[in-house]
């Protein structure tokens, strides 16, 4: 079983990339899909959050508002890490799980693609037999984050600017995809990646 990290800056397109990967024959667990169960009513974070940053986060059916906590910890980097230290360790325990899992389903001949946007945030590389870096230019990610979530600009760089620098991603990446272009381009570069680490994997 070939374990392959997928990471990127916000808003570069990773789920378009997961999805092409899936299409070939990848199993996709997705971090954000499991970040987001973990903070429901009565899941393993949803206390600590709520204990640490108030009720006033809290919507009428006790759900977090995921907006309103991301403007509190974006604005600051002490309460972001606080979030991050209740929220990396429990969504790493999930892919551990959901990996052993997938083992005992699947056996050796199986690429798994780990689609977690705070790899490196959530030292997660370790686990990673290779990394893929899905890279956009910065002024194209700043026109995508301001037209996905109806940010001020000021409040998108500050998005941005709270993950690591895409060039030291960029440094520890085994394979780059640029998508700043068509979906098309995109779907090459994944279907030659794919190539290459079906290859690895059949010599692992």
């Amino acid at each position: 079983m070939l374990i392959v990290g997928l990471t990127g800056g916000i808003v570069s397109g990773k789920t378009t990339v997961a999805e092409i990967f899936r299409q070939l024959g990848a199993q996709v667990i997705d971090a954000d899909q499991i970040a987001h169960t973990i903070i429901c009513p009565g899941e393993s974070a949803w206390q600590e959050i709520v204990d640490y940053f108030g009720e006033g986060i809290l919507e009428s059916n006790l759900h977090i508002n995921r907006k309103e906590l991301g403007k509190i910890v974006f604005s600051d980097r002490e309460k972001l890490a606080i979030l991050n230290k209740i929220t990396h360790p429990k969504i790493t325990a999930v892919i551990k799980q959901k990996i052993e899992e997938l083992k005992k389903n699947y056996g050796r001949d199986l690429i798994c693609i780990i689609d977690a946007p705070l790899l490196f945030e959530a030292q997660l590389e370790e686990m990673m037999d290779k990394i893929i870096v899905v890279y956009i230019g910065k002024e194209e990610q700043l026109k995508r984050l301001l037209l996905r979530d109806n940010l001020s600009k000021e409040d998108a760089l500050r998005r941005i600017e709270s993950q690591i620098p895409m060039e030291k991603k960029l440094s520890l990446a085994d394979y780059v995809i640029n998508n700043s272009f068509s979906r098309e381009q995109t779907g090459k570069q994944v279907r030659r990646i794919w190539k290459e680490l079906k290859q690895y994997l059949n010599r692992k």
